[in-house]
């Protein structure tokens, strides 16, 4: 955790459970993605997949609001 995140960032940290997600599911994602772009850290794989999609959802909101 970085020394500049506040009290309220570090309260946010949670821990996940996934429900309704097959083993297969997992299982593949673990292989294909987390082990080889991740070192194997499922943590750090979908805290960065997240951010990812954030990023590129507000990409393209910004995009939509400029053609409109």
């Amino acid at each position: 955790m970085s020394p500049s995140q506040t009290i309220a960032e570090r309260d946010l940290l949670v821990s996940l459970t996934f429900h309704n997600m097959s083993v297969e599911l997992l299982k593949e994602f673990a292989q294909k993605i987390v082990r080889p772009y991740f070192g194997g850290n499922m943590n750090e794989a979908m805290r960065s997949l997240m951010e990812k999609a954030i990023r590129e959802e507000t990409i393209v909101n910004q995009a939509i609001r400029k053609n409109i």
